[in-house]
């Protein structure tokens, strides 16, 4: 596994790149903060898009029956192995942390 750091002008270009390989995907988010603590806010739901927006300066997390907006991201770093992202953490000016955890989508 690699984690790398994404560079700011790369955000869009990436993200809309990443989203273009999900159909088969299914996400967990977790937000984490001192003041927060650790939440889940989804878990095992389809994943649509992962969209930078920067005339607003928003990731928008798309999934099934759930919008997840992250404002004002500063730091977004992927996990990869194998050539497919295993993780994305999305780190706003809130020092609140948003971890997006992928897998394969299994079929009933």
């Amino acid at each position: 596994m690699a984690i790398i750091k994404l560079e700011t002008a790369s955000w869009g270009s990436y993200l809309d790149k990443f989203s273009v390989n999900l159909p088969q995907q299914e996400a967990e988010i977790m937000v984490e903060s001192l003041k927060l603590g650790s939440q889940i806010e989804a878990q095992s739901v389809r994943l649509y898009s992962v969209n930078y927006d920067h005339k607003d300066d928003i990731i928008i997390v798309s999934l099934e029956g759930l919008e997840h907006i992250i404002h004002r991201p500063v730091s977004i770093f992927v996990d990869e192995a194998e050539g497919q992202v295993m993780s994305l953490e999305v780190i706003d000016r809130e020092d609140m942390h948003h971890l997006i955890l992928l897998r394969n989508k299994t079929t009933s």
